[in-house]
């Protein structure tokens, strides 16, 4: 008489159904990655113009218009970095998390990441906003075109975020 086993029991759970993310719009990789390219460009112009003396700017040098004031200012400097150079790795970083492969990765650690670095940015935008408005007395154009672009991908990250359901685990 052969010897039948005992079916085991389904000690497994159900898998969770989580609904996976939903795809961001293809309008949303496109204009987020428009604006880390611009971003990229003016941060990277502000960064030689940093580095190399600062004299050489398009810009009004004389009243509210200032750039050299702006840039040369106390401010221009975090714990020891130049602003300029924070902003070139805040652009050159954000063009990487939004790459279209970033875009439609279901990683929610990188959603969340690309989420917090612009929440970031612009908190960083508008305290250097109200530097030069009210500390410096100046304002540079070139970091305005900055804070602008800061301003905007936020702008598109919060909505694709929106878009795309709330942060969790994908399933498989």
């Amino acid at each position: 008489m052969a010897e039948t086993k005992p079916e085991p029991a389904d000690t497994q759970s159900p898998e969770p159904t989580a609904t996976p993310m939903q795809a961001v719009p293809s309008w949303v990789s496109r204009s987020s990655l428009a604006v880390c390219m611009a971003g990229l460009v003016i941060a990277g112009y502000l960064t030689w113009e940093h580095f190399t003396g600062a004299t050489t700017f398009a810009c009004p040098q004389t009243g509210t218009i200032n750039c050299v004031k702006v840039t040369t200012s106390s401010y221009s400097n975090i714990v020891g970095v130049p602003v300029a150079l924070l902003g070139l790795l805040y652009f050159g970083a954000l063009t990487l998390m939004c790459l279209p492969a970033a875009w439609r990765s279901p990683r929610p650690f990188l959603r969340a990441l690309r989420l917090g670095s612009v929440t970031t940015g612009v908190l960083l935008v508008l305290y250097l906003i109200w530097a030069e408005l009210f500390r410096i007395n100046a304002i540079c154009l070139w970091c305005t075109a900055v804070h602008i672009l800061t301003i905007a991908l936020f702008t598109i990250v919060a909505i694709a975020h929106a878009l795309s359901g709330p942060l969790r685990s994908h399933q498989p």
